[in-house]
This record gives C-alpha cells, structure tokens and sequence, in this order.
C-alpha cells in the first residue's frame, strides 16, 4: 500500500477521522479533570481537606504518567483503533461507576485506574493521524484532535459545576460518564481501522537505552522540569479557583464560576499565537517571554477586584499554554532518535508535574492563605524561567 492511498483532506475516510479524533479528545478530558470544579462540594460531604479531595484530579493524572509509561514501551504492540477503543470505553464505564463509590479513597484509587486505561488514546493518537492522513492534511487533523482536548477540558468542567450545582456532584459525576460512554461508542463505530500500521515486538533495550539518555542530557532535563512546573502550577490555579470564587469578597454562585472555564479558550490563542512566532523568533526566547507573562498573570490573580483577577487569569492561561507547545515541540526537535522516548518522557515530566504541585499546594492553600498559595506558585514559575534561561540552544544533530 503506498502513501497515495493515505486519507486526503476533503474524504470521506478523513471526515470520519477528523471527527472521531476530536470526540477523542472531548471524551478524555472532560474525564480527566471533571472532579476539579466541584472539590468543594466533595470537601464538603467527606469532610476532608481542600488538599485531600485535590487527590481526585492527582490521582488521574498520576494514572496518565504510569499509563504513558507503560504504552512507550508497549502501544505499538497493539492495534491502534482497538487501544483507542478500550481506553474510551473503560475510561467511561469506570466514570459511571464513580458514581456510586461511597469512600474517598475508593474514588482516588478508582481515578488511578481511569487516568492508566484513557492514557492509551493519547499515546497512539498522533501516531495513528501521521500513519494514515495524507502529509498535507496531517496538520488539519492534528488541531482537530487538540481542539477536542483543549475543548474537553474547558466542557468538562463547565458541564460538571453546571451539573454538580443542579442536580449534585455524583450526578454530574454520571452524566458525564455516559456522555463520555456515548463518545467511545460513536468512536468504536465510526472510526476507521488502521491500514499502514502493523503491530511489533518492543525493543526493551533500545528503549531504556534512549529514555536513559534523554534522563540524563541536562538540556532535555531542564526542559522536562519546566513542564513539570508549569503544569503543576497551572492544574493548581483552577484546582483551587472555585474556592476562592466562593469565598468573600467574591461569593459567586456556582453559574457564575462554570463560565471562568471558558478561559480555556485562550489556551486555543496561545498555541496559535507562537506557532506564528516560532517562525520568526528562536524557541527557548517564545519559551521565555511565555513564562514571563505567565508570572504577571499569576500576580493578578492576587487582586480582589473580580476583572482584574479574570483578566489575569485569561493571561495566565495564554502564557502556559504558549509555553507548553513551545516545550513540547522543543523535546521533539531536539530527539533526531527516539522521538517516541523523548515524548513519553515529557508528558510523564508534566502529568507528574501536576500530580504533586496540584495537590501539594492545597494542603498549603487549607494551612495559609490564598495570598501564601499564589506566592508559592509565582516562586515555581520563576524557577521554570531560569531552567529555561540557562537552556541555551543545543548543537545542531545531536543524536542518541
């Protein structure tokens, strides 16, 4: 089969990718941090911490790194739309099962599981487009299925406090896992098999070989310590937002506070804005001016005037997610080998990241004060600005 035979812009064949790949998308991440607006209203009901119920959202991004770990080393042994399938709908039966857990530590563990089993959609589905989408249409395909992640993470949150404030949390909780089971049902009957992809054994060696390399090349370290950073800071901020939207001298009902998500959108400007610049401007400079501005937007956040503190949040939520492509693009550019490797590293860097900062930061946000919670974030921040000021760029074909 040649690459003729691929799916062209304008097919059928890569209408019905386009399409599944960004239900993909909604699917996953509106599973991922759904639990995130409504940590109040678990608080509440178990009695627990603000830093306790953060273990919610932790827990499956924990699940997301280990899961990604392990499909670095075994995704290509399995049939990509089969993997995809799995994940969608275990993922969302796990969710529905959620639902009725009665313990907080069951609901953690069962968040451990759900972040392993939908870790196996983001590991392939890049793969899958470059293996089947025509070279053209490849990018077209690609922002369709990071709009879906982008726009299933803003959704997922919206719906949750919407649904949490009406009908009650678990009953959010279940409606969104059968609009997620849903999904993965259209996923499994629309989306087409893959043809240039042919399962392989793991090269067990080679891979440890090239994530050592990779663990120990301190560009590439600096550069998975800044995602690590940048994501936990980030995860932390609209962890813990609703508390303080709730609280004096805000006091907004939960109808309010589902739309703040919709800065999620920004995320959307941010990639686009420095995928233009990276045209014109060396990436480690994109990188750092993102992270500067990401530091003034966490500085808003402190304020007490409700604009101000929107506008730094949608600043805030720009710059991270500016610099998160410029990061992300970096690893990959930089790996001339073992891009898979590199990869995988980065997001377990990042999902990590936002595991240990995002809950951490709550047991300091419940021991202190807001005003305490964002100085600390800021000092993260800063920190991620000088790894990457000190990153200067690597020679030019470096292999591993």
């Amino acid at each position: 089969m040649n690459s003729s035979e691929k799916a062209l812009q304008g097919s059928s064949r890569f209408r019905y990718i386009k399409l599944c790949i960004f239900f993909s998308g909604l699917s996953v991440f509106a599973q991922l941090y759904l639990f995130q607006p409504m940590l109040p209203m678990v608080a509440e009901q178990f009695g627990v911490s603000v830093g306790d119920t953060s273990l919610l959202v932790s827990s499956s991004t924990i699940g997301m790194a280990l899961g990604l770990l392990f499909f670095a080393f075994k995704a290509d042994s399995y049939s990509r739309k089969s993997l995809m399938v799995f994940s969608l709908i275990s993922s969302a039966i796990l969710t529905i099962i959620s639902t009725w857990i009665p313990s907080l530590s069951l609901l953690i563990a069962i968040g451990v599981l759900k972040g392993f089993v939908v870790s196996g959609v983001s590991a392939v589905a890049l793969a899958y487009l470059t293996e089947e989408v025509d070279a053209l249409a490849v990018p077209a395909a690609i922002s369709m299925y990071l709009s879906g992640n982008t726009i299933g993470g803003m959704s997922g949150r919206i719906m949750a406090t919407l649904f949490a404030g009406e009908f009650g949390w678990r009953n959010a909780v279940l409606l969104i896992g059968i609009e997620s089971f849903i999904l993965g049902a259209v996923f499994w009957k629309l989306f087409p098999e893959s043809k240039f992809f042919n399962s392989q054994k793991t090269d067990y060696h080679l891979k440890v070989k090239q994530m050592k390399f990779f663990l120990t090349n301190p560009y590439m370290l600096r550069l998975y310590c800044t995602a690590a950073l940048l994501m936990g800071v980030f995860v932390s901020v609209y962890n813990y937002l609703t508390f303080r939207l709730e609280a004096k001298p805000f006091s907004l009902s939960h109808f309010i506070i589902a739309f703040i998500f919709l800065m999620y959108i920004f995320g959307v400007f941010g990639t686009m804005i420095v995928g233009r610049l990276s045209r014109r401007f060396p990436m480690n400079n994109i990188l750092k001016a993102s992270i500067l501005t990401m530091i003034i937007g966490a500085a808003l956040l402190l304020s007490e005037n409700i604009y101000i503190l929107i506008f730094g949040l949608g600043l805030f939520t720009l710059s991270f997610f500016a610099a998160h492509t410029m990061a992300s693009q970096m690893t990959a550019l930089y790996a001339k080998r073992g891009k898979s490797s590199a990869t995988s590293i980065y997001w377990l860097f990042y999902y990590f990241g936002s595991s240990i900062l995002g809950s951490g930061t709550g047991y300091l946000l419940h021991a202190y004060s807001w005003n305490v919670f964002i100085g600390v974030l800021m000092i993260s921040v800063i920190t991620a600005l000088l790894l990457t000021t000190i990153n200067t760029n690597p020679k030019a074909g470096i292999k591993n």
